[in-house]
């Protein structure tokens, strides 16, 4: 479609992560900046929206968090990417029954797209939140990064390796608008950067995180400076594969990646093995990956759905274990999802990774 253009920026080829940089976080025509990708309208649900126990869960984590750096009295929390605000409106209203918690933390927000920032602000409607674009200006007291499926939509780069040389592949805009595929020899810093990891090394086909480690080199600055950790679930994979993980949805189903620009989601899979590989090239300690059904299940949150139900209907008792069961299951979130936690602290008996 000659629509497409507008994406290339009137450029004639692009590389995969430029090119969907584009369709996913232009402020005029990209995708989070126009429509409201989450919930049964949108095209996508996130574990905070199937249930509030997730979002009680890593509330409970971030407390137990706090306690483990020593109950400082000045305590950071930024979530990255809060999707519509859910997971913190949650911890704010957790955050009361611990005085001593509610008091020390100052929560900020990361989140790029001016459109999601409107619908947070209205959803959390709480002035002591701030929204933050530079953490840098964070200055004082520890810090706790939290971030649910925020890796897995910064676009990527990918790479075929053929008889030890790297080529990038790039999209091409034809004249009779159509999009296709080509590769090209990868630039030499990125060639450099790429073989400089053994997670990648012996892979033929590469997808490689370029600006989503950029965002995480930014993370861990903070965290060197200030002491705390980051805390990352996401969908992903433990060990590399070879395989094209890009994929769209749009009103939770399947989209063609080339169709629907703009207005359907691209995402893809997270390689957990890199990120923690790059967390400890950058002097970071890094607790074992494990899935999220063991992370929760670890938290209590088989315990808390058990408490809940006491006071529930039928019906609504139902509805509270289908939803458990989606964020649990092995074949639905439990396994697909994982959780990496890094940090730069003396003790390392963070809850739920024990």
């Amino acid at each position: 479609m000659k629509s497409h253009l507008k994406f290339f920026k009137k450029k004639k080829f692009l590389p995969v992560d430029k090119f969907f940089r584009n369709v996913l976080y232009d402020k005029k025509i990209g995708y989070y900046s126009s429509k409201l990708p989450f919930g049964k309208n949108g095209d996508f649900i996130t574990a905070p929206g199937i249930s509030n126990l997730f979002s009680e869960m890593i509330s409970v984590w971030i407390i137990a968090a706090w306690e483990n750096l020593g109950k400082p009295k000045q305590i950071n929390i930024v979530e990255l990417g809060p999707g519509d605000g859910s997971l913190t409106k949650i911890l704010v209203k957790i955050s009361k029954k611990f005085p001593q918690f509610d008091l020390a933390k100052q929560i900020y927000l990361y989140e790029k797209s001016n459109f999601l920032k409107k619908i947070q602000k209205k959803n959390i409607n709480n002035s002591n939140i701030k929204w933050v674009n530079d953490f840098k200006k964070i200055k004082n007291g520890p810090i706790i990064f939290f971030g649910n499926e925020f890796f897995d939509a910064i676009p990527i780069k990918q790479f075929k390796r053929k008889k030890n040389l790297l080529f990038e592949k790039y999209y091409t805009y034809k004249e009779n608008f159509k999009i296709i595929d080509t590769y090209k020899e990868a630039d030499k810093e990125d060639i450099k950067i790429v073989n400089s990891y053994k997670t990648l090394k012996k892979l033929e086909f590469i997808e490689f995180p370029k600006l989503g480690l950029r965002e995480l080199k930014n993370v861990i600055n903070v965290i060197k400076r200030l002491n705390g950790c980051i805390l990352i679930i996401d969908y992903g994979y433990i060990f590399s594969n070879n395989l094209d993980t890009l994929q769209s949805v749009i009103k939770h189903k399947k989209n063609n990646l080339l169709n629907n620009l703009g207005k359907a989601d691209v995402t893809s899979h997270v390689n957990f093995s890199l990120l923690n590989e790059f967390f400890v090239k950058n002097n970071l300690k890094v607790k074992e990956v494990i899935s999220q059904k063991k992370f929760l299940s670890k938290l209590g949150i088989i315990k808390r759905a058990e408490i809940i139900a006491n006071n529930m209907n039928f019906k609504d008792k139902t509805n509270l274990y289908l939803r458990l069961k989606r964020l649990l299951s092995p074949g639905l979130m439990g396994n697909l999802f994982k959780v990496i936690l890094a940090y730069k602290f003396k003790k390392s008996n963070f809850f739920g990774f024990n």
